[in-house]
């Protein structure tokens, strides 16, 4: 420990605008929240403080390179995955500073080979994640591309987007986050200014900025010096490599180090980069079309923490964890990168504001007389079911394992706060309905903006008969691939395009399956079910109809 914490006062005494160090006392507490990654058999995380844009403080816990013995230190370069959103929604942004386009241009205007819809899709409803479009991670994965295996390019996306002949809703009309409108965004740069988006916002953004090690990284093959391995806990805890296969960019594949992102955060109040006026809009919430906020702004999440303004994005991609934020009344900017699935970056740079500002924050909530009470079998049993989305066929089920509440679609256990509340992925999510009776709905939400709700539905009980109804070859001209669904006597079995094996349905609701392609409903055809409906949690309705029109490969 004495060496690391040796190492970070070095570099900063060698790294030019560092200020002095925060004070022993905080950076003890902060280095307690990564004490358990702070070895060197395991990932970890790179940690940056800034405090009126000067960095006070950086650190690196665990290893950058398991194989080659590298540790992380503040040099070390993490893709960042989302983190990268907001870098795109401004490239677009100082594009229509120079007269080149409108946000409120038509997205058509550029990109042609985009399905018209019969309502107008803007520039700015790519950005606000309002446009309707599908999203391209689960269309690929539906058509069956293999997250982590196979290479997922830019006109992968570009290809199955358009596609798509429907959109999820009207664009306006709700919030559903889309990594496809920020590949479109990344599109539209290269064709408004015959540059990628990487030379781009190495002219327009980084440089400037000052921001030497970072680079939209839209070349899977590129060298790149410091940069880490990611890696995810095998089913024995060992560790596996788990990296992204990425030549797609705009929604992703940003690469940087934790202190760059702190240069790009402190750009909001110096403005270096853009208007002030256009930097004030990317950190404003933007609305519905019946003008209900959405705590969202140019690839920037807004939300209230313990009283205060927060501006920040995470992010996800394989065994890659990231997460920015800044408190714009206090000067204040944390980023903590990680290099393994099982972080939550989020809950670092949040405890770390909570050192940091102390009690120029509000209170938190006192804790229930129930708080940290385990609730009995008996209650647990009460909240496992199938839940469904309101007006779509998207279904959540809930499962009990033990003594743990389960969302199955992410195979992820809830950990319980009190009552009926529980949490992860930093949402809060509580089980409606008294206790002692079955749960009648789910509410997620995040801080005080409503994520998601979720009402539980009536169990699908199929006979082995109307289970043989269902079976066939069904074809998506939309996803162009076969799905063959087989009957057993108690469900359905799935074999799709580059699956190892089969998989089993599970009966959710009438006439619905879930597996994890998704929520798979049928629709009668003339008094047969030669018809269904693809749903995950960023798709809705992709329509399958029995038969394969393709012709027979030889």
């Amino acid at each position: 420990m004495r060496s690391r914490l040796l190492c970070a006062t070095l570099f900063a005494a060698a790294t030019p605008g560092f200020a002095q160090p925060l004070p022993g006392n905080l950076t003890t507490r902060i280095d307690s929240i990564f004490a358990p990654f702070d070895r060197t058999d395991r990932p970890g995380c790179a940690v940056a403080v800034s405090q009126g844009g000067i960095v006070g403080y950086q650190r690196g816990y665990g290893m950058a390179d398991l194989q080659s013995g590298l540790a992380i230190t503040p040099r070390s370069v993490f893709h960042v995955a989302s983190v990268s959103k907001q870098f795109a929604a401004v490239a677009v942004a100082l594009l229509a500073e120079d007269g080149k386009l409108s946000l409120d241009d038509p997205v058509r205007k550029y990109i042609a080979e985009l399905p018209d819809y019969g309502k107008p899709i803007t520039i700015r409803h790519l950005i606000y994640h309002t446009s309707g479009i599908r999203d391209q991670w689960e269309l690929l994965g539906m058509a069956g591309w293999r997250y982590g295996h196979d290479l997922f390019t830019q006109q992968d996306v570009l290809d199955i987007v358009a596609r798509q002949r429907r959109l999820n809703f009207d664009p306006g009309e709700e919030w559903v986050y889309s990594n496809s409108g920020y590949t479109l965004l990344a599109e539209i740069v290269k064709r408004v200014t015959g540059q990628s988006l990487r030379t781009f916002s190495d002219q327009r953004i980084f440089r400037p900025l000052g921001m030497a090690t970072t680079h939209v990284h839209d070349d899977h093959q590129m060298v790149v010096k410091d940069k880490t391995s990611a890696y995810q806990q095998g089913p024995g805890g060992e560790w596996k490599i788990s990296l992204p296969t990425f030549d797609t960019h705009g929604a992703t594949s940003l690469n940087a180090t934790a202190s760059d992102l702190l240069r790009w955060a402190d750009n909001f109040s110096t403005a270096t980069v853009g208007s002030r006026a256009l930097l004030a809009e990317a950190q404003r919430s933007a609305a519905l079309n019946d003008g209900k906020p959405i705590h969202y702004g140019f690839g920037i999440q807004t939300e209230t923490y313990r009283g205060t303004q927060a501006r920040g994005h995470g992010g996800a991609d394989a065994g890659f964890r990231a997460d920015l934020v800044w408190f714009p009344d206090h000067g204040l900017a944390v980023a903590a990168l990680c290099n393994f699935a099982e972080a939550v970056p989020s809950r670092y740079t949040r405890a770390i504001a909570d050192l940091v500002l102390g009690d120029k924050l509000s209170p938190r909530p006192a804790k229930s007389a129930t708080a940290g009470a385990k609730l009995p079998s008996s209650e647990l049993a009460l909240l496992a079911g199938i839940y469904r989305k309101p007006g779509t066929d998207a279904a959540w089920p809930v499962a009990v394992q033990g003594d743990r509440v389960v969302l199955e679609a992410f195979g992820v256990p809830l950990e319980h706060l009190d009552g009926r509340r529980f949490t992860a992925f930093g949402l809060d999510f509580e089980f409606l309905g008294p206790m002692g009776q079955p749960a009648t709905g789910l509410r997620a939400t995040m801080g005080d903006q409503l994520f998601d709700s979720v009402t539980r539905v009536a169990p699908f009980t199929p006979t082995s008969a109307q289970l043989a109804r269902f079976a066939g070859r069904f074809y998506s001209d939309e996803l162009d691939v076969v799905y063959t669904l087989t009957a057993t006597d108690s469900t359905l079995v799935l074999t799709r395009l580059k699956q190892e094996r089969p998989e089993v349905l599970r009966p959710a609701y009438q006439d619905g399956f879930i597996g994890a392609a998704g929520a798979i409903r049928f629709e009668m055809v003339k008094g047969r079910p030669d018809l269904f409906f693809l749903t995950g949690g960023r798709v809705r309705g992709v329509e399958f109809r029995r038969g394969d029109p393709r012709p027979p490969r030889r």
